[in-house]
């Protein structure tokens, strides 16, 4: 990232099933959250098919943090993964050996996190207070947000972006957390306490207001651009509810990302124009290379779609009702986390199945990130478990 002065570069999750919804008030100027980790009703997932063309891999290394009961990011930089747990401890590791590189606390239980540029890392607790921490993890400042945090803090150009439930982005000096700027949009009655958008292309922060992409100037917070990636249908307010979920992928000029419940899509965030949408149900993020971008629906059914042109590319129904988490691109594979805690490597270009491997058991908390050669799930029982190919 360029620093400061030069070009600027780059809840709980929802299942809305049938009785499985919870409301809960933040006042007027926030309005009402749909959130929380909720036990399904889905009919009992289809057994799993025996592989017929493997790959090989195996577990590298483990490590372990609290629970996390919280929309968890992790960071990667310079070859160290970044790891927050619900009881506010924040752990750096390396990526190919699990060496713990430090280990800090907050002293409170985390609503979001982890951001990081590799110099501080970023986390927002459930008392609404922005914490950062230096390298080593002591704590640089602390800010009160007065309104609550589902998604992780982007660290870049020597500032730190929070973007809140009411779609509001605020972003505060790197250094000693003076606020910068506030964007605040027009808010809608519900909104979605999920991780949402917030990430960057080029010298513009790409941020997901209600389900439009928004392009911002880091600079002074105005906006340049948006684009609609769905529009919201429904006949009440919660089936209107589409608002874009994070993690976004950068693929080129395309930034791409799932409208709760409603889209998935690609923008153009060089002209600020759409790419293309494709109507689909689904909670959880996508993910993309150049090729394609796949992602899961409600019912656990894969679908990849050309990156040019969001032409349907196949679909598998191999993992319906398995409560797939955000998948993760890499290489020729498409790796999804399920909710016992089982990794699943996919063709990239087939969706066949080349490989599965266990963790503990219990879900997969944030979409499978990955370093270099090293694959790392984070479970919700804060299992930290990472897999190299062989």
């Amino acid at each position: 990232m360029a620093r400061r002065g030069s070009p600027w570069l780059a809840a709980a999750a929802l299942a809305l099933l049938a009785g499985c919804s919870e409301m809960s008030s933040l006042g007027s100027s926030v309005g009402s959250t749909v959130s929380g980790w909720f036990t399904s009703s889905k009919p009992k997932p289809k057994p799993l098919e025996p592989i017929t063309s493997p790959i090989a891999g195996r577990q590298v290394w483990s490590q372990r943090v609290d629970s996390v009961r919280f929309p968890l990011t992790v960071s990667v930089r310079d070859g160290v993964f970044t790891v927050a747990g619900t009881d506010g401890t924040v752990v750096a590791l390396q990526a190919d050996t699990g060496r713990e590189v430090w280990r800090a606390n907050v002293g409170a239980k985390l609503s979001a996190g982890v951001g990081s540029d590799g110099k501080v890392a970023a986390v927002v607790t459930r008392d609404n207070e922005l914490v950062v921490l230096a390298a080593g993890g002591q704590v640089k400042w602390r800010k009160p947000l007065g309104v609550r945090v589902a998604t992780a803090p982007l660290v870049a150009g020597e500032r730190v972006f929070v973007l809140s439930v009411d779609r509001a982005v605020q972003a505060f000096d790197e250094n000693d957390g003076s606020k910068i700027w506030v964007l605040k949009r027009p808010g809608d009655p519900l909104m979605l306490a999920q991780t949402g958008v917030l990430s960057a292309y080029k010298d513009t922060l790409i941020v997901g207001q209600g389900p439009r992409m928004t392009g911002v100037d880091p600079l002074r917070g105005t906006v340049r651009w948006e684009v609609p990636v769905a529009t919201p249908r429904g006949a009440n307010e919660i089936e209107r509810l589409a608002d874009l979920v994070g993690p976004a992928v950068r693929v080129g000029n395309l930034v791409c990302a799932r409208s709760f419940q409603a889209a998935v899509g690609c923008v153009d965030a060089e002209r600020g124009a759409l790419g293309w949408s494709k109507v689909v149900g689904g909670t959880e993020g996508i993910a993309a290379d150049d090729q394609f971008v796949v992602a899961a629906d409600a019912t656990d059914r894969i679908s990849a779609w050309k990156t040019s042109n969001g032409e349907v590319a196949w679909t598998s129904e191999k993992l319906i009702y398995r409560d797939l988490s955000t998948p993760l691109a890499v290489g020729p594979m498409v790796v999804f986390g399920d909710g016992q805690g089982t990794l699943h490597w996919l063709a990239r270009d087939t969706g066949a199945t080349r490989l599965r491997l266990p963790t503990d058991g219990s879900a997969i908390a944030a979409g499978p990130v990955v370093s270099g050669t090293t694959l790392l799930a984070v479970t919700r029982n804060g299992g930290l478990y990472a897999f190299r190919p062989e």
